[in-house]
Parts: structure tokens; sequence; C-alpha cells
């Protein structure tokens, strides 16, 4: 082993020996370089080739200990050994606490000790820096970790913290160092306050690692805390001799926040904040096992609002989470605390009324409800009002548990709807004659396509100048096996509800093309027709390309095929429904918006419609002749839309005097029981064959 060995003496005869022995060196010559003066020195010193220094302290230039001071401060890292006679061995001492490695006595510079201890300092310097560089990467490492780490000597006194132990516990480094562990990793129980034992001492103790108990507080040096995670395991040096001990820990605090807020988000409804079906579900088994232990009564209330859909649609979902806000805060102001109030989902709410209710009690109650909701809310722009219809069931009588209660009380309700809406029915057994109805008809519902027991009828449209056929409506009929012909008013809420009104539009569209063509092929008469799509349908992503896919299926050409949309529709996204609208025009399809006048409807945006056709709903024209206002309306109507250059089409003509005063405000068209029912293919077939399709008016 060779090293560069930088000699600083001005005593020639000292220099001349040590270069001797150490180039001659048995165990490897040394390169050695020598220079008289301190200043000499540094500027080769600077220049980083010199593995070990031997220097005199007493220089032309520099004398006593200030000499290695000097070199030390700009060379900490290089080895150095002092040449030092007997009577300057106090200054070497003293140079050797400062960081030298040692001293030779001058007289023994021939020994071969000389280049061995050269040799062993420029390895125990090597050895030392590799170790400082472990120790330093290590340091890295740990204080690049966000879980703290604390270590204890075997006496439990801290001797090192890294960044996050630091932080999480407002201890730094240099105060915390030889300080017992207790005292920095103070920890206490969550619940009860309670200290918890110092899990060092347990470690030291037992010799074995230990976790910290669920619900750990950290009590940081400022008093504050935090909730914790924490491992603890004993040091061992190499022959397996306990030293010490080291803590793991982390900050869950943020954790344990997100876990409560996902557990609650679990349990309650998002938009309202108010308990969902899982908690809603859990307070009614405990209340049915408290009502039973005390053999008293639980009462449930099932609300569904009236009116929300079509304040939804019209207004649009920022409107409607709002009032639905505003009914949930109303509800909960209407019971007590130990009352439950759940949103179920849409515009449905339940209230759960605790243990020991009588009739006379959930009466008084429910009254309470419907003054509540049917009081105005303030909207931007104007009041808005909605009532709600509830059903009630109690327990034992109505069910024994949850699902079943539920049950009873959503059975009621729909009875409710159908007394005309905005009251309270109590649950009674021979509802569920009607709700098995209800399960019947959606059961046959989805049997009726694959069945072929859907069939159309078509009712006229007649021009009201010239008296012919200008179109048909097709209108959708059941021809149930056992229940015979079904009108849908019986069973189209349910296909909504249901989901299944989606293949049965698609299927009266795909018909009424199909039997459009036909006639067309036959030679009779071309003539539109209308099919009115359901707001379902038309929110669907994939309604478009269905359109579409039916026509090119069908062959009729698209101008034939005339979509009938009700204005509640249109308006609950205005502007999606321009998008759509749009699309439909560019295939070149006709567009009517249905009971134009029932919903709340924007002029300005009718007026961005690409509408065809403005149907007067048949309430209006039923008025005409009895009502002033449905007069008013209808001719204000029939002259917008001549405005707009709008076809203008009176649903519901049934007498003379109806078509008369139709006629006399230039409608052009109209539909009713004046001209035709509703009538089957064979029946409109001669319609359109007698007198070249002209009905007399």
């Amino acid at each position: 082993m060779t090293g560069r060995i930088l000699i600083i003496t001005n005593n020639t005869d000292d220099a001349a020996l040590l270069t001797d022995v150490l180039t001659m060196a048995r165990d490897g010559p040394f390169q050695v370089r020598c220079v008289t003066r301190l200043s000499a020195a540094l500027l080769i010193v600077n220049k980083g080739d010199i593995d070990a220094i031997l220097v005199d302290l007493a220089l032309p230039d520099s004398t006593g200990v200030a000499t290695f001071k000097q070199l030390f401060a700009v060379a900490p890292r290089i080895p150095m050994l002092i040449l030092s006679a007997s009577d300057e061995e106090p200054s070497a001492i003293k140079a050797v606490d400062l960081g030298a490695q040692g001293f030779l006595s001058k007289g023994y510079f021939s020994s071969s000790l000389t280049p061995q201890s050269l040799r062993n300092i420029i390895h125990r310097k090597a050895v030392e820096e590799r170790a400082d560089k472990d120790q330093a990467r290590a340091e890295i490492a740990l204080n690049s970790i966000s879980d703290g780490v604390i270590c204890t000597d075997v006496n439990g006194n801290v001797n090192y913290l890294n960044a996050a132990a630091e932080t999480l516990t407002g201890w730094s480094k240099a105060d915390a160092y030889g300080t017992a562990v207790r005292h920095v990793f103070k920890l206490k129980n969550g619940k009860t306050g309670q200290v918890i034992r110092d899990t060092v001492e347990k470690v030291l103790e037992t010799n074995k690692a230990t976790d910290l108990p669920i619900d750990t507080l950290l009590v940081r040096k400022d008093g504050s805390t935090a909730s914790i995670e924490d491992s603890a395991s004993p040091i061992h040096d190499r022959e397996g001799n306990l030293t010490g001990a080291v803590i793991v820990f982390h900050d869950i605090s943020i954790a344990q926040a997100l876990n409560i807020k996902m557990a609650h988000l679990a349990q309650h409804d998002f938009l309202t904040n108010l308990p969902n079906r899982i908690l809603l579900n859990d307070r009614i088994s405990q209340a049915i096992t408290m009502a039973r232990r005390n053999e008293t009564q639980l009462a449930l209330l099932f609300l569904d609002l009236d009116n929300f859909k079509q304040i939804n649609d019209s207004l649009g979902h920022l409107a409607g989470d709002l009032l639905l806000k505003a009914v949930a805060q109303r509800l909960a102001d209407c019971v007590r605390g130990s009352d439950t109030v759940s949103r179920q989902g849409g515009d449905e709410f339940i209230v759960l009324l605790s243990a020991g209710k009588t009739e006379e009690d959930v009466t008084l109650i429910a009254n309470k409800i419907l003054e509540a909701l049917a009081q105005p809310y303030q909207n931007a722009t104007k009041d808005l009002y909605v009532t709600t219809s509830i059903g009630i069931s109690t327990y034992p009588n109505d069910g024994l548990d949850a699902e079943a209660l539920i049950k009873s009380a959503d059975t009621a309700m729909y009875h409710a709807k159908e007394k005309g809406k905005n009251n309270f029915q109590f649950f009674r057994a021979d509802m569920n004659a009607r709700a098995s109805e209800r399960q019947a008809i959606e059961t046959s519902l989805r049997q009726a396509l694959e069945r072929n027991e859907f069939i159309l009828h078509y009712q006229p449209k007649v021009n009201l100048l010239t008296g012919r056929i200008s179109g048909a409506e097709a209108l959708l009929r059941w021809q149930h096996p056992d229940w015979g012909m079904v009108m849908p008013s019986r069973y189209i809420r349910v296909a909504e509800e249901s989901g299944l009104i989606l293949a049965i539009g698609h299927w009266v569209l795909r018909e009424a093309c199909l039997q459009t063509k036909r006639w067309q092929v036959a030679g009779l008469p071309h003539i539109s027709m209308a099919v009115n799509i359901s707001a379902l349908e038309f929110r669907q992503p994939e309604f478009l390309a269905g359109v579409r896919d039916i026509l090119i299926d069908s062959g009729l050409p698209p101008e034939y095929l005339q979509l009938e949309i009700t204005e509640s529709v249109l308006m609950s996204d205005a502007s999606a429904s321009t998008t759509i609208l749009r699309d439909l025009k560019d295939m070149g399809v006709q567009l009517a918006v249905d009971d134009f006048g029932t919903g709340y409807s924007s002029l300005s945006y009718l007026n961005r419609f690409p509408l065809d056709v403005i149907k007067i709903d048949q309430s209006f024209v039923k008025g005409i002749g009895n009502s002033s206002d449905s007069s008013i309306i209808v001719s204000a109507v029939i002259g917008m839309g001549n405005s707009l250059k709008l076809t203008v089409i009176a649903e519901g003509v049934e007498n003379e005097v109806q078509l008369k005063f139709l006629k006399e405000r230039n409608c052009l068209e109209g539909q009713g029981y004046y001209f035709s029912e509703p009538v089957g293919i064979e029946r409109f077939t001669s319609l359109l064959l007698s007198e070249n399709a002209v009905v007399e008016l």
C-alpha cells in the first residue's frame, strides 16, 4: 500500500530521515513531498492530492497549535501526525484533541513503526469516510420517509430523531438528545384520556417488539395531539446484546378522518345529508327491537313529492336539488330529534317515528308535514309549490321488519296518490291488491314485447281548410291475452318507472315507420306519422342513432316522420334539447312540441328550438266556448305559431263549436273524436282510401 505524504518542517535532517524511511518502506514506498513553510503546504493541500500530513508545529511562518488549526481548517479530512520534540508534546497533545490522528516523537523517525502508523491512519480515515457516507445515506433515507423514527439507548434516553419525528413530536433533535423518551414520546388513550405506558420501557424490559393499542394519541411538545400507529423494537449489537430501542410511528389523523367521512357517506344521502336506506334500515331494526321489548308501536311515513318532476324538468336539476334540500330541512323541523328522516332517492323520503306514537299522534305529524311542505319555496325567479303524498305503516300491525314496513307504507303512498295527492293514507290490507296488480302489470309488460301483444292504433290529423287527412298519430294499445285491451293510462306509468318504456318506445317508433312506408308503397296518400317520445327516451345517449337506424331499416323518408316531445321535457335542459333537436332536424325529421301551454315554457327558447309543429293541449281546446281564459290562450297560441311560421294542431276537437272557433282563427290542423277516434290499421287504411282521404267538415 502506497500513499502520498506531505512533510512540513524546516528541519532538513528530520525531512531527510523521514523521506528515507518512507520511500524505503518494506510494504511499499510512499510518495513524499517536503516543504519548509506553512504557506507552501497550504497551496499543495488545496490541490487535494495528499493522503496524509506530517507537520512540525514550529515553522518559519507559523508556530504552535495555530499551525495545526490553519491546516485543519483547509483539510479536515486529511489525517495528520504531529512531529514533536519532547518539550513540544503539550502542543502536540492539544492538536490531537483538536483533530490530529497522533504525534511522532523526534528521535524515533527511523523506526519501522513510522510507515506502519501512516498506513494505519490512512486506512482508518478511509474506513471512517465510508462509514460517514453510509451514515449520511441512512440519515437521508430516514429523513425522506413520512414515518417518524426515534432511537434510544439502553436506558431509554433519546439518541436519534429523524425529520418526521421532529415534526410529529414538536421536539428538535438537539432538544431531545439525551432526554428520557417518555418525555419526548408522550402517549394517552384517545377515548379515556389515560396515560399509556412508555412502549420503549416495555421493549427494554421484555427485549421483544410491541405495537401500540388502537386509539392512541401522541401528545406533542406544545400539548396538541395526533392519532398515531406505532411499533417499537429492540436494537442489538453484533453480539446480540441489547443496546436500545427504536420506535417507528406515523400520523393517522387524516386517514381516520377520511374513514369517518367515508363511513358517513356510506350511510347518508350525498345531497341532503339525511340517513340513506342502509342507515334507515338499521334504525328501523333498532326501533323494532325497542318497541317489541316495551310492547309499544312505531310508525313509518313514506313520502313522494307530487309535482316535483314537473319542476325538475322545467327549471333544471339544480333548482330540483335545492328544492329537495329545502324539503329535507322542513321534514326535519316537523319531527323530534329521536325520529329519523331519510331520503330514499329521487323525490322519495321516509320518516321513522320513534316508539310510543298513537294513531292520533301520527295523524297530527302527517298533517303537520303536509302543511309545512305545501308552503311556497323561494326560487331565484318565482315561488315554487310542491305537495306530497304520504303512506303510513305501523309496527306490529303492518309488518314485523324494516322491509315489510317500508313495503306497506309505499303501498299506502300509492293509494294516497290515487286519492288526489296531497294527503296521507294509513295502510290497509286491501291495498295489497293494488300493489299486486302493479307487480303483475310490470311482469306482463316484460313479456308483452316477446309475445307480440302490443298493437298500434292511428288517429287522423285533418287539415281544417281542405278536410284532407294530413297525418296520423300512432297510439299504443296492449292486447293482453287475459285482460283484453289495456289502455295506456293503466300501464304507462309502470313502464316509465321500470324503464321498460325504452324498449316499448323503440318498438312503437319502428312499427309506425314501417306501417307508414307500407301505405306509401300501396299508393295511398303520403301522410306524416307522429310518434310520442318519452323523457327517458329523449335523454338516452343512443336515441339519435336509434331514430336514424329505424328510418334506414324502414325506408321511410325522414320528412314523413314527426316526433312529438312534451314542452316540459324540452325545457328540463333547454341547451341539451337544442342540440338533440338540431341533430334530428339535420336528419330531415319533423319536430313537434306536444301539450303546449301546460308546462313552464320560455318563449325565447321556443323560438330557438328548430320546431315545425305546436300542438295545443286538449285541456284548452275543451274549454273553448265554456271558458274565456281557454279561448284567449288558444287564440294566442295560434297567433304565435302562425307568426313563427309553425304548423298549429289543436288536440281534442270534439264538437262543431270548437271546430268553428279554430277555423276562424286560422288553426291549420285538428285532431280529435269529432273527426275520428284512434283506429286500427284496416280502418285507418279505409279512411285513407275514402274520397281521397277527405273528411267532411
